[in-house]
């Protein structure tokens, strides 16, 4: 892939990875004001917690794609067409549900991420093929935290 095409696909693929992050920030802040239930404490601080991780994120990976010459995503359209993590509209989700839910969607993060750290190396880029390993354990601790919660 020529060093054009490479840089493309990192911004590209940068791109998917930020949509997937807002969705999942907006889909664990609903969960976080929605559970319910004997666990409700703890899923509430956890799901906040994760949600804080997942925006932390936002900032970081948007400056990657401006740092390697592209735009970012500027609307909540531009968002929903380029996430793979989809919405959940359901009223009344039961907590393990919730969980399992974010569980899932965090594991299609790390593939995600993943591919950013591939394109990144393709195009040569360094600091985002080095930072895509802290995005990737974050992603993992959430997905390991929520399968602990499912009993393991």
């Amino acid at each position: 892939m020529s060093g054009d095409n490479a840089k493309k696909a990192l911004i590209d693929s940068l791109n998917g990875l930020l949509a997937d992050l807002f969705a999942l920030y907006l889909k664990t802040k609903n969960f976080h004001w929605h559970v319910a239930g004997p666990q409700f404490h703890d899923l509430h601080l956890l799901f906040d917690t994760h949600a804080t991780e997942l925006f932390a994120l936002t900032d970081v990976i948007a400056e990657r794609v401006r740092k390697n010459g592209g735009a970012t995503l500027t609307s909540i359209g531009a968002i929903g067409a380029k996430t793979t993590i989809a919405d959940d509209d359901r009223a009344g989700l039961d907590a393990m549900t919730m969980v399992r839910v974010l569980r899932d969607d965090n594991a299609m993060l790390i593939a995600r991420i993943r591919a950013a750290k591939a394109a990144a190396g393709q195009a040569g880029d360094n600091a985002t093929d080095g930072a895509a390993d802290d995005w990737t354990d974050q992603a993992e601790q959430r997905v390991w935290f929520l399968t602990q919660i499912l009993g393991g």
